[in-house]
């Protein structure tokens, strides 16, 4: 009877320890789905989810309390186009060669790790070796820090596109690549592809419908495509779940992948006016990596950075995105944040809201866009992008209000995600 009762003792004990409610005094509260600031709020945390948001500042009888009285309290961020397994550098082309799995597994934990203390708690990663899976299914499993991930494993591309593996290969390792390492050339190939990515563990679907800026390939921005290849794989992948994003410069294979059902353009650099029209019509979104062509652009003019053949396309294309991406939002294309890092260092992705405001999209809806805009496309509009009583309890803060300085989005100084600190001045 003794020994029941303390049983009894131990586990409510151990409930009430794990079950710890989390004050966060707030003293601006971003509320993304209005776009209002609001004043003096308190969050409140149990285990990984907000269960109330109060008015006034509440301070706790028992639990913990996070002051942020003093900062600007927001959901966490969502970027839809990073690369979590790599970081570009002059030795990017022979690392591809030189590198493991597990030495670029151990490279991602790095990313994934400043990624999330830089606010990003949730993220898309839009392509590498198929490493990222594992990486997410660790986030996951709690055995590193990082963002929540959703995944395309390795991306699909045609025989010798911006995402065919063997590009600049020599004879030797060309080989002839086929669906399951991601190279499609017929419908029946686009079906196989999509249903390996599935079976590998992927979430989403990536291809890349035109030429690339990075890939040993002359061009950067020719259609890679046909519409039924196209179709084809964003049929199965409804089938399957899963969406499907396509990087994109030239109009012609962004025209092919919006009718075919593609949900993101990723880049867009080329887009014509029939394109943004066709993509309003299509309920599809651009994420316009506005920091990677900057990047590339840099990267271009130091001597030996970029294979010759890199060089030419990185200085056409990357001053355009900033521009397309201007006049997309002033026509009413919808915007997703994304900023494919990776190109450039995992961490800065708070570079591309200014951007996105230096174009003239105004600050507040920079932060929808990475918010209720993104988790509305990852079909988690119910769970994450806002400080609301049900959401996971992601939430970040910053110095200032972004509305009047815009740059105080790289400087996060509080990271929660799933309830859990990671970050806090």
């Amino acid at each position: 009877m003794k020994k029941t009762v303390l049983l009894f003792i131990v586990i409510f004990f151990m409930q009430n320890i794990t079950a710890q409610t989390t004050y966060i005094l707030c003293g601006k509260l971003i509320d993304t789905q209005s776009g209002k600031i609001n004043t003096k709020k308190t969050i409140v945390v149990e285990k990984n989810k907000i269960i109330d948001v109060m008015d006034g500042y509440v301070m706790p009888k028992s639990g913990i309390s996070i002051d942020l009285r003093d900062k600007v309290v927001m959901p966490g961020l969502i970027d839809m186009h990073v690369h979590l397994e790599m970081e570009y550098d002059k030795n990017a082309r022979i690392n591809e060669y030189i590198l493991n799995e597990a030495d670029i597994a151990y490279n991602s934990v790095k990313f994934a790790k400043r990624t999330l203390k830089n606010g990003f708690t949730t993220v898309r990663d839009l392509g590498g070796t198929g490493v990222n899976i594992s990486l997410r299914n660790a986030i996951n499993e709690g055995k590193i820090p990082g963002p929540r991930v959703f995944t395309a494993g390795s991306a699909l591309a045609t025989t010798g596109g911006h995402a065919d593996p063997t590009n600049g290969s020599s004879r030797k390792l060309l080989g002839n690549p086929g669906p399951k390492e991601g190279v499609v050339n017929s419908v029946e190939d686009a079906k196989k592809a999509v249903r390996q990515r599935y079976k590998n563990g992927a979430d989403c679907i990536k291809i890349t419908a035109t030429g690339g800026v990075l890939s040993v390939a002359k061009s950067g921005d020719n259609p890679q495509f046909t519409i039924e290849e196209v179709k084809a794989i964003c049929d199965m992948a409804k089938d399957y779940g899963m969406h499907v994003a396509a990087h994109a410069h030239g109009d012609v294979g962004m025209q092919r992948a919006v009718i075919g059902g593609v949900k993101t353009i990723e880049h867009g650099t080329y887009m014509g006016d029939e394109t943004m029209e066709i993509m309003k019509k299509h309920d599809a979104y651009l994420v316009p990596t506005i920091t990677a062509g900057k990047e590339v652009v840099a990267k271009a003019k130091i001597k030996g950075f970029y294979p010759d053949v890199v060089i030419p396309k990185a200085l056409a294309v990357g001053p355009q995105i900033q521009g397309t991406f201007a006049r997309a939002y002033k026509k009413g294309v919808g915007i997703a944040f994304g900023t494919d890092a990776g190109v450039f260092k995992h961490g800065a992705n708070g570079k591309e809201f200014g951007f996105m405001v230096e174009a003239g999209m105004p600050a507040i809806e920079t932060i929808q866009s990475a918010t209720i805009t993104n988790a509305k496309i990852l079909k988690m509009q119910g769970e994450i992008g806002q400080v609301k009583k049900g959401f996971f309890a992601d939430i970040i803060a910053v110095n200032d209000d972004p509305t009047k300085n815009i740059s105080t989005m790289e400087n996060v100084v509080f990271v929660m995600k799933n309830g859990v600190v990671y970050k806090k001045q």
